[in-house]
């Protein structure tokens, strides 16, 4: 998944982005909130993490722009500002959920799992091409009843191409929704990660899942 953390700290700015990159995500971190809502308008993003006291435009100011633009992208505030009125502004704003620093990243990342979910409590569906599953609940990948492990950067990939199954994805696409803002689009990172991620979903079972489409990018067909 692709996400935004809107947060003017460094410390915790990477402190949250390094627990969400572990987790698979690519993540964008913007230090203001006129920034953050620029890269909003550009970037389809699946989730945005906001603080409320930000230099230039503050984090209600984003969340009611947001909100008046139809924007539906889940939002989970995080913030020092743990008053009930603070609180319910926020949710009364739009916000989907409301953290108060400061928090166990533990309990951060269960929050971005529910919202990132969308359903509610219910547990996130296998995805599954074939004899392929992985288990979003769980973070495994099994192939003909066989456990892969595989790296963060490997896993992301996979769940990529599990969701979208028999759509051609460019390199560009890739880069999008696996890597973040900072990619170097001119190198060859992901031609390496799907042959690392080949290597261990293909190589040795009846056929493979992964194509390469000549000048254009990868499809996984199941």
């Amino acid at each position: 998944m692709r996400l935004l953390v809107v947060e003017d700290e460094e410390k915790v700015a990477r402190f949250v982005s390094r627990a969400l990159e572990a987790e698979g995500h690519a993540v964008d971190v913007s230090i203001e909130g006129e920034a953050a809502l620029e890269q909003v308008e550009w970037v389809a993003y699946d989730l945005i993490l906001l603080d409320l006291t930000l230099p230039k435009k503050g984090g209600y100011e984003i969340l009611h722009h947001l909100r008046k633009q139809k924007c539906a992208v889940p939002v989970l505030i995080m913030t020092a500002r743990g008053s009930v009125d603070d609180r319910v502004k926020g949710l009364d704003l739009g916000a989907d959920d409301y953290l108060v620093k400061p928090f166990a990243i533990e309990e951060l990342l269960a929050r971005v799992r529910a919202l990132l979910r969308r359903g509610g409590s219910g547990p996130a569906p296998l995805l599954q091409a074939d004899d392929l599953v992985l288990d979003p609940a769980k973070r495994e990948v099994h192939r003909a009843g066989q456990k892969i492990d595989l790296s963060v950067k490997e896993y992301a990939l996979l769940e990529y191409f599990l969701r979208n199954p028999d759509r051609i994805l460019s390199r560009a696409m890739i880069a999008e929704h696996v890597w973040d803002i900072h990619f170097d689009t001119f190198t060859n990172v992901i031609d390496v990660y799907v042959n690392y991620l080949r290597n261990k979903i293909d190589r040795g079972f009846a056929h493979p899942l992964i194509h390469t489409v000549r000048g254009v990018g990868y499809v996984l067909k199941p």
